[in-house]
């Protein structure tokens, strides 16, 4: 039978954000009928594997050592194995990024599927009514890591490589080196280690059997398991959340029900077996078919045609519901098996070693809040977090409403824009520690005031002041006040020539108020930017928010050599106006004419040169000579052109100004009739202008550009 690493493919739909995905070949026999994705990968890995003449030596020697030992062990009924495990985290903070409160949910359901405390149990098919068994065995968090720290079970470690899931070793590697709570091996035969990724090859989940092959190094022992596989809440859901019962299962020494392989409903497999007893023998299904009796090779033994046990927690029913008698005499044999260390995770010592023995305090105050920036007056909801116990709270909130409260999930207010201190002081009644986070709570102004204009003259530094909000995801570089601006002294600038390679920046605005726009609104900036090697290909995204920033919409992105073509080996700084871009967005509709509507700049870098963003402009209906003086009535335009065409969605007006004036940029039909009318202010230099075309119907149309003197006519197909 197979002693290989296991991949289990659940139902996983590819996630378009997979960073450096290398295609590799469909193998239709091993998906489900009409999908496009692979349930399983371990066969392949186990006949490339036998190979390793040292993991076929492994694979004998480890048979020998289980068998000798199933004879002189005891796996005594009443006897509960508790198991420290331990949840890493490996994420780019995105949505694999999941909270405890959905690590913890899955720790329940595996606790309860293993302990057959789930109350589908006992709605088995009646074939098979009496035979769900309790494993007893308990998953329990570690809080003790190898070097005696104290720490609440979870680890997290920011990695591009949580996407990059061809090699676990690497993933469980970064983990190991780069996490935050102790850097150093996590021994296999003294914690249990999921690995919760954004890519992992491919599958859903998968782990190793045991086997001495590997050591007990922490990626032998682990499980991969996707975030949306994790639990029954947040990014996951009802229909994935018994993944890690799977997986544990193998981690126990169990096969597919069908036997060693990972081919369902393959025939052959009728000639296989789990070398589990009272699994009947089956070629495995990949839906929920009850009825499902596929082999007639177990009926002398059951005396009788037995259905196959579809709802096991080993197939691919996604009905699973249980384990049965024969399944738990197996992973309680692998537990007393010196096989990869798991005789050693259950015994009172490397409990009390990892903090699982339930012997438990409080060693560290810690807590989150339901956001951290928001406009005045909101309500934020703030959550202990303090591990491993507490029974008192003592709460100070900066300039909150409450100031202070001995609740431990207190509700809270800010009338005042400002950035706070929030401090809990917690304790188990022995025990007391104190959680200070400076500059945490960031109330945002409002600006309520048309035109509106951000030329970043009267800052020092954007980490501080309440108008802007930085974010900085990989603690490297950041936005900034740069000394240099578009015809000034400064401007938001990112240091992104110094960057690590891969980078992703945000500055986000404070409020403004639109709501008393009724016709229409544009918002521009100016940009410089050069690229520091031809293949950089980098983005600038700009997104808007009607709800002071609870979601966002992307409504523009910026590429590559829509950027910009000219490559600038040192690094850029910006020294004419004719060095500057403006961005004309006239996609701010009126969904977004409310009192807290913000906007936020994404970089995306990939070691290009600096970005620079100047002159911030939000204005409704006609131009403001209090947004841009000494406008020239007089027209001056070159290179006046618009792409792509034919046109889907949006299309772009791109033309040169000579100078700083007002102009009109109109959609119109063959016959004339205007569709669109916008006006805006076109700065001095490049002049990028985007047009919605998402709402016409397929036909010509025209673009006219006009400031008072002859229009510039440009046709147009939407397609």
């Amino acid at each position: 039978m197979n002693r290989s690493v296991f991949f289990i493919l659940i139902f996983f739909v590819f996630n378009t954000l997979i960073i450096n995905a290398q295609a590799t070949f469909f193998d239709a026999t091993n998906a489900r009928e009409g999908e496009t994705v692979e349930y399983c990968h371990q066969h392949k890995l186990h006949v490339k594997n036998l190979a390793n003449p040292s993991y076929v030596q492994s694979l004998q020697n480890d048979e020998i050592i289980r068998q000798h030992e199933a004879l002189n062990s005891s796996t005594t009924k009443g006897v509960i194995y508790k198991i420290p495990i331990v949840f890493h985290v490996l994420h780019i903070n995105g949505a694999e990024n999941i909270s405890d409160a959905q690590i913890k949910d899955a720790l329940f359901i595996l606790n309860r599927d293993y302990r057959k405390l789930n109350a589908d149990a006992n709605n088995v098919h009646q074939d098979f009514q009496g035979m769900p068994s309790d494993i007893e065995v308990e998953f329990v968090l570690a809080t003790k890591a190898p070097n005696g720290a104290c720490f609440k079970g979870i680890t997290r470690t920011y990695s591009p490589l949580s996407y990059q899931g061809d090699n676990g070793g690497d993933q469980a590697e970064a983990v190991k080196t780069g996490n935050d709570v102790y850097q150093g091996e996590w021994p296999s035969n003294k914690y249990l280690n999921i690995f919760i990724c954004g890519e992992i090859g491919g599958a859903a989940g998968y782990t190793y059997k045991p086997m001495n092959w590997q050591g007990t190094n922490m990626t032998s022992g682990g499980i991969w398991v996707l975030h949306n596989y994790v639990g029954s809440i947040g990014t996951s859901s009802v229909g994935t959340s018994r993944t890690l019962t799977h997986e544990c299962g193998h981690w126990l020494n169990l096969d597919h029900t069908w036997g060693g392989n990972n081919n369902p409903g393959n025939a052959t497999s009728c000639s296989s077996d789990d070398a589990v007893q009272d699994t009947p023998n089956c070629i495995g299904v990949t839906a929920c078919a009850i009825n499902s009796n596929t082999c007639n090779s177990d009926d002398s033994y059951w005396g009788f045609p037995m259905r196959d046990n579809v709802e096991n927690y080993m197939d691919y029913s996604y009905c699973s519901k249980m384990f049965t008698t024969g399944q738990k005499t197996r992973m309680r044999a692998a537990l007393n098996s010196t096989v990869a260390g798991r005789n050693n995770l259950w015994t009172s010592s490397n409990l009390a070693a990892t903090g699982a023995d339930g012997n438990v305090n409080l060693c560290k105050t810690d807590f989150t809040v339901s956001k951290t920036s928001i406009c005045v007056g909101e309500l934020l909801q703030f959550t202990d977090a303090t591990y491993n116990a507490a029974t008192g709270w003592s709460w100070t909130f900066q300039n909150g409403t409450p100031a202070t409260s001995t609740a431990q999930n207190p509700q809270v207010s800010y009338d005042t824009p400002g950035i706070y201190t929030v401090t809990l002081t917690a304790t188990d009644g022995t025990t007391t520690q104190t959680e200070t986070k400076t500059q945490y709570i960031h109330v945002l102004p409002k600006f309520g005031n048309l035109p509106f204009l951000e030329t970043f003259e009267n800052y020092t530094n954007l980490s501080n002041t309440p108008n802007w909000e930085v974010v900085n995801p990989s603690d490297f570089i950041q936005f900034e006040i740069g000394t240099t601006g578009l015809s000034s002294a400064k401007s938001a600038y990112l240091n992104n020539y110094n960057s690590n390679g891969s980078q992703t920046d945000e500055l986000i605005s404070a409020a403004v108020d639109l709501s008393s726009i009724t016709t229409s609104a544009t918002l521009s900036f100016r940009f410089s930017y050069r690229k520091k090697a031809t293949a950089n290909f980098e983005s600038l995204k700009v997104f808007l928010s009607s709800n002071c920033g609870d979601s966002w919409q992307q409504r523009k992105t910026l590429t590559g050599s829509q950027l910009s073509t000219i490559v600038v080996p040192s690094p850029w700084t910006p020294s004419t106006p004719e060095d500057w871009t403006t961005v004309h967005m006239t996609n701010v509709t009126s969904s977004y004419w409310v009192e807290n509507f913000r906007y936020k700049f994404k970089f995306e870098g990939n070691g290009g040169n600096n970005m620079y963003l100047d002159n911030i402009n939000i204005y409704a209906g006609s131009p403001s000579d209090n947004v841009v003086s000494g406008i020239d009535e007089t027209p001056q335009m070159n290179g006046v052109n618009l792409y792509p065409n034919p046109a889907d969605e949006e299309i772009t007006l791109s033309f040169s100004s000579i100078n700083t004036q007002a102009i009109t940029v109109a959609i119109q039909d063959i016959f004339g009739k205007t569709i669109q009318t916008h006006q805006l202010l076109a700065q001095n230099g490049s002049n990028l202008v985007f047009l919605d075309t998402q709402k016409l119907a397929a036909g010509s149309y025209f673009v006219c550009l006009m400031n008072g003197a002859t229009p510039i006519n440009l046709k147009f197909v939407k397609e």
